[in-house]
């Protein structure tokens, strides 16, 4: 049996439609796994099929409906499952690089996003943006421990300064995500601590850069380098400034 994501949207909302829907799919013989409202007029299913045909008829009988549409009926993605888990779609609002937007209380939502892109493994730089104590590192390290993966401050001001010179051999596993503060290399970095961080950025196994902007800008690295961006918000008009950002760097504190 297959998985597959199943997503419709509601243009007219009668009592019924769910029933009906879920009706259908039992005549197919398709099996639903989890079902969730994702927003006020759209729908999400995970659902189990052994026959191609059957999603076939499926999405040709739906596609003939007309208080639903249908936009999505495919193998489902991590959007797609963070989709079920929170009810709500995380939408890209930028693309180079694809950047998402959450606020501070959205953090467990963040937290399984962040987690399970760590999941998947492979090499990933990963930006998030945020004014001071928004949670930045908070939860980069929850979606390390959720992820079951060993997490590394490489520069940091979490507890004190921190600024790495080399790693030792349990660091350098593909299962540690190395943890870095742009402010501090940038600013306060020697330059054996520039050449790990590059070796880093530039190396296997994911990595998490808070301030992203700040390690381009006086870091000199490119946008494409970055797999995707994270922002983190109080509210979701809050401006993130770099200046302000940067004046607050002498209290240490930019978790």
């Amino acid at each position: 049996m297959e998985q597959f994501y199943l997503e419709y949207d509601i243009h007219f909302n009668r009592p019924g439609i769910m029933g009906s829907i879920t009706t259908l799919l039992g005549m197919l013989n398709i099996n639903i796994k989890q079902v969730a409202s994702i927003g006020e007029n759209r729908r999400g299913f995970l659902i189990e099929c052994s026959n191609p045909l059957k999603l076939d008829a499926l999405a040709r009988t739906l596609a003939q409906v007309e208080y639903v549409s249908v936009p999505k009926l495919r193998e489902p993605t991590l959007l797609d499952m963070i989709a079920l888990k929170h009810g709500k779609r995380l939408e890209v609002v930028s693309t180079e690089p694809p950047t998402y937007c959450f606020v501070r209380e959205e953090l467990g939502l963040l937290i399984d996003f962040l987690g399970d892109m760590l999941k998947e493994g492979g090499s990933k730089l990963i930006g998030i943006r945020g004014m001071p104590r928004v949670g930045k590192s908070e939860a980069s390290i929850a979606a390390c421990v959720y992820a079951n993966k060993k997490w590394t401050l490489i520069s940091s001001t979490i507890i004190r300064q921190t600024i790495r010179t080399q790693l030792s051999d349990e660091e350098q596993t593909d299962s540690t995500v190395f943890l870095i503060d742009a402010i501090t290399s940038t600013s306060r970095g020697t330059p054996a601590h520039l050449e790990l961080l590059d070796q880093i950025i530039h190396g296997p196994g994911a990595k998490i850069v808070e301030h992203p902007d700040v390690l381009m800008r006086d870091g000199g690295y490119s946008p494409t380098l970055f797999d995707l961006i994270i922002e983190l918000r109080q509210q979701p008009d809050e401006e993130i400034k770099l200046q302000e950002i940067a004046s607050s760097f002498s209290s240490f504190d930019l978790s």
